[in-house]
């Protein structure tokens, strides 16, 4: 079997050094610390999942360099404990699958064994293809609810999209994941941030939709039109959309799983130079990131 490339660790061996200089002040998340841990045990030299599943560790090495990387442009971004999640669970997948590759060879190599085996050899060979049978029946089991629980996840995602766009909202599917829109008018008075009657019904029925989401991360972002100075549009897209979000968390969303973000002028949809050009910048838009992109 091949062994990993000395790349493999040095690249991480080298963020972690840089991450040691850069974010001295600020300590590594749990995720991150865990993420390494779990790739240093999948990358060790003589162990089965460098062994059997070197491609497996190498994309386990891949994510943890994202992690890392998150972690020197933003120590304190809820990015890095997403991307040390996913890589702790590739680390975690590699050698689990080794665990398996492993047992197949075990077994495979008992069969022939058994061939030449006496009467007595056969009863000892027999215990030993049962526990690596228990051990590839486990991993298979493992694999699979893993599978079954990504389903259903995205079952529910679909359900409560479809629940929204019957309620008329605006949802469509981006790169960045899923993103529900609404228009401020509906949502506020002009050049103000306090939320009106009628938007808390709809904001509502979002909420519904969102406390399915649990496995997701939301961001809620607040745009507006190019009218008045970049500083008073910031400061007003960043109101509009903390009103949202503590909307939202009041009626059951998580709060650790939803964060704001005023995004002021910058993004438009449509032309400034009219006014229903102007309309559409006036929005806000709450995104169920995809768990690949957090």
């Amino acid at each position: 079997m091949k062994r990993l490339p000395k790349s493999a660790v040095l690249t991480v061996g080298t963020l972690l050094a840089a991450c040691m200089g850069a974010c001295a002040s600020t300590q590594a998340p749990q995720e991150l610390t865990d993420a390494r841990s779990a790739y240093q045990r999948a990358q060790a030299p003589g162990g089965m999942a460098a062994e059997f599943k070197p491609d497996q560790v190498h994309e386990a090495k891949v994510a943890l360099d994202k992690a890392e990387q998150s972690f020197l442009d933003d120590p304190k971004d809820q990015k890095t404990r997403d991307l040390a999640y996913i890589a702790q669970r590739k680390a975690q997948l590699a050698e689990a699958s080794a665990s398996s590759q492993h047992a197949l060879s075990t077994k495979e190599q008992a069969d022939q064994d058994a061939k030449r085996a006496t009467k007595g050899q056969l009863a000892a060979t027999g215990q030993m293809l049962a526990s690596a049978g228990q051990a590839l029946a486990s991993t298979q089991q493992q694999l699979e609810t893993e599978k079954k629980a990504h389903a259903e996840a995205e079952a529910r995602a679909k359900d409560a999209m479809n629940r929204l766009a019957i309620a008329g909202s605006k949802v469509t599917e981006e790169p960045r994941g899923v993103v529900i829109t609404m228009p401020g008018g509906v949502l506020f008075a002009s050049g103000k941030d306090t939320l009106l009657a009628t938007a808390q019904v709809k904001l509502g029925q979002v909420a519904e939709a969102l406390k399915t989401q649990g496995d997701h991360k939301i961001v809620v972002e607040g745009h507006t039109d190019s009218q008045g100075s970049d500083t008073s549009n910031q400061l007003l897209s960043e109101r509009r959309a903390q009103a949202v979000t503590t909307f939202l968390v009041s009626r059951g969303v998580a709060a650790d799983q939803i964060r704001s973000e005023g995004v002021g002028e910058s993004r438009p949809v449509a032309d400034n130079a009219s006014q229903e050009g102007r309309a559409n910048n006036r929005r806000v838009e709450i995104v169920i990131q995809n768990i690949e992109n957090r």
